[in-house]
C-alpha cells in the first residue's frame, strides 16, 4: 500500500488529471521533433536493444527520450528512474501485444486526430509547420506517414489498458477501507473549492442580426479584394479566438474542420479568397496558403452574428422578472431552471455547471480563471444559496450572448481531504488503485507466456515485476 501513497496523495493535490490512473511512457514524436527547441541533444550515445517483448523491442534511445520528457515536465529523476522507465516500457509493449493478440482495432481517424493534435503542439514550440518541416527535411505529409505505427501502436496500448479495467467499480466499503489506510500526515491540503448553479437565457439570434454579420463581413473580403492584407483584417476583425492573434492562420488536415469550412478550403487554388460561407460559428471567409494532399494552410475570418441591443434588453428583463420570482420566494431554483434557461449544459441539471477541464461540479481558483472569471467576481461576497443579480453573460465557446444569474451552491474552505467533502475524489482514487492491483495481476499471468528479453547493463535493476527471461 506504501507505493501506493503517492500516487493518491498526487491526484488529490492536482485533482483535475484524473482521466488516467497511470501516465502511459512511449518513444515520443514529440521527443524526437523538441530537439531543435532546447530539450537537451549534446551527449551522442550507441543506440542498443534495452530489452524485448515478444516481437517489440526497447532501444536504450527510447528509455532517454522518456526520461528527458519526465525532466522538462517537472518531474525529480533519481538513480533508479532509468529502471523504473524500462519497466514503463515493458508494460507498455506487453499491452500492446496483447492488445494485437485480441485484435482490437483503433480507427484510422483517431491516430490521424493524435498526430495532428501532436503536430500542433510542436509547432507551438518551434514556430510554424514550416518551420517544423525544414528542421526534419520531409514535409508533414511524410512525417505522419512515418510516426504513424508508433502513434497507432500506443493507442492501441491504452485501448488495451481500458479493456482490462473496464469494468472496475468500488462499494463505499472499499472507499472507505482505502482511505483509512493512509497515513495521515500523507492526506494532502484541498484547496477552497467552489460550485455554482445557472439561469441563462440566450436572446435569438434573428435575420436582422445575421444579415448585419454578414453585410460586414462582405465589407472586410470587398477590402481584401481591392488589395488590404487578408492578415491584417483578419487581426482586427476577426472573432476567432484560436487564429485571429495570428492573422487567421491556420494548419489542419481533412477531418479536423467543420464540412462547410472544408469544402470551401478544397475548392480554393492557393492565393484565392473564398465566397462568404455559414456554419454554425457564423459567417467565414478563408484563403488558401497551401495544401499537399490532405494538410492545408489557410486564413481565416470569422464574423458571429450579435443579438441586436434590443433582444438583449427584452432577455434582461425576463431576466429580472425570474431574478424577482425567486428572491420574494414565489418558484423554487429548480422550477425557475425549468422555467427561464435555455442553455443546453446546464438546463437538464438544475443548473448545475460543470467543471469542463475535470469534469466534476466543483472548481477551484485555478480552473475558474481559465474557464470563467466573471463567475468568481460574481459569487465572491456571497454566501451557499445566495443568488446573484442578472449580468450580461457570453459563453466562451460557442460566443452567444445572454443574460445569466449565478446561484452559489456551496463554498469549502480549504482543508485535508476527507471523506464527507471528499467523497468523489476519494472514490477516484480508490478506483485508480483497484485497477492498478487488478493491472499488476494482470501483467504477472502474461509475464510467465510472454518472449522477455533484458540487457545484462539491466540485471541490476530491482523491478516492481518478475520479469521471467525466456532462454
Amino acid at each position: 500500500m506504501l507505493i501506493l501513497i503517492p500516487n493518491f496523495v498526487k491526484q488529490l493535490t492536482r485533482f483535475n488529471n484524473t482521466k488516467n490512473m497511470r501516465i502511459p511512457f512511449f518513444f515520443s514524436l514529440i521527443f524526437i521533433l523538441s530537439t531543435s527547441v532546447g530539450f537537451g541533444q549534446s551527449e551522442v550515445v550507441i543506440d542498443k536493444i534495452a530489452a524485448q517483448v515478444g516481437d517489440n523491442v526497447i532501444l536504450l534511445s527510447d528509455i532517454q527520450s522518456q526520461l528527458v520528457q519526465a525532466k522538462q515536465g517537472g518531474q525529480t529523476l533519481t538513480s533508479e528512474s532509468e529502471c523504473q522507465m524500462l519497466e514503463e516500457l515493458m508494460f507498455q509493449n506487453l499491452l500492446l501485444m496483447q492488445a494485437k493478440l485480441d485484435s482490437i482495432v483503433v480507427p484510422d481517424a483517431q491516430v490521424d486526430a493524435e498526430m495532428e493534435g501532436r503536430l500542433r503542439s510542436i509547432e507551438q514550440q518551434i514556430g510554424s509547420r514550416q518551420k517544423l518541416e525544414e528542421f526534419y527535411g520531409k514535409s508533414t505529409t511524410e512525417i505522419k506517414i512515418e510516426f504513424k505505427e508508433i502513434i497507432k501502436e500506443r493507442l492501441l496500448a491504452q485501448e488495451m489498458e481500458r479493456k482490462i479495467t473496464a469494468d472496475v467499480t468500488v462499494t463505499p466499503k472499499e472507499v472507505k477501507e482505502f482511505y483509512t489506510k493512509i497515513p495521515v500526515d500523507s492526506i494532502p491540503l484541498i484547496n477552497m473549492q467552489l460550485s455554482f448553479q445557472q439561469i441563462v437565457y440566450y436572446p435569438k439570434v434573428t435575420k436582422e442580426d445575421k444579415k448585419i454579420a454578414y453585410d460586414k463581413l462582405a465589407e472586410i473580403r470587398a477590402l481584401i479584394v481591392s488589395g488590404k492584407s487578408f492578415e491584417t483584417q483578419a487581426r482586427i476583425n476577426s472573432m476567432d479566438p484560436g487564429s485571429a492573434s495570428q492573422g487567421g492562420k491556420i494548419s489542419a488536415s481533412r477531418g479536423m474542420m467543420v464540412p462547410q469550412f472544408e469544402a470551401a478550403v478544397f475548392n480554393l487554388n492557393i492565393g484565392e479568397i473564398s465566397d462568404i460561407f455559414e456554419s454554425t460559428y457564423g459567417y467565414h471567409i478563408v484563403t488558401l496558403l497551401d495544401r499537399k494532399g490532405d494538410d492545408y494552410t489557410c486564413r481565416h475570418i470569422l464574423i458571429v452574428p450579435e443579438v441586436s441591443s434590443i433582444n438583449l434588453v427584452k432577455a434582461a428583463e425576463k431576466m429580472d422578472s425570474c431574478y424577482a420570482e425567486l428572491k420574494a420566494g414565489k418558484i423554487s431554483w429548480d422550477d425557475a431552471v425549468v422555467k427561464y434557461s435555455n442553455d443546453e449544459l446546464t438546463k437538464q441539471n438544475k443548473g448545475i455547471i460543470t467543471n469542463p477541464i475535470t469534469g466534476e461540479q466543483t472548481w477551484d481558483m485555478d480552473n475558474l480563471s481559465q474557464v470563467d472569471q466573471q463567475i468568481f467576481v460574481l459569487t465572491d461576497a456571497m454566501e451557499k444559496g445566495d443568488i446573484s443579480t442578472p449580468n450580461l453573460y457570453q459563453d466562451i465557446y460557442e460566443h452567444k450572448q445572454g443574460i445569466r444569474i449565478v446561484r452559489l451552491m456551496n463554498r469549502t474552505a480549504p482543508h485535508r481531504a476527507n471523506l464527507k467533502e471528499d467523497y468523489s475524489l476519494i472514490k477516484r482514487a480508490a478506483e485508480n488503485d483497484k485497477k492498478r492491483r487488478i493491472l499488476d495481476t494482470w501483467v504477472a499471468s502474461k509475464i510467465s507466456t510472454a518472449y522477455i528479453r533484458i540487457d545484462p547493463s539491466f540485471h541490476h535493476c530491482v523491478f516492481k515485476h518478475t520479469w521471467k527471461q525466456s532462454l
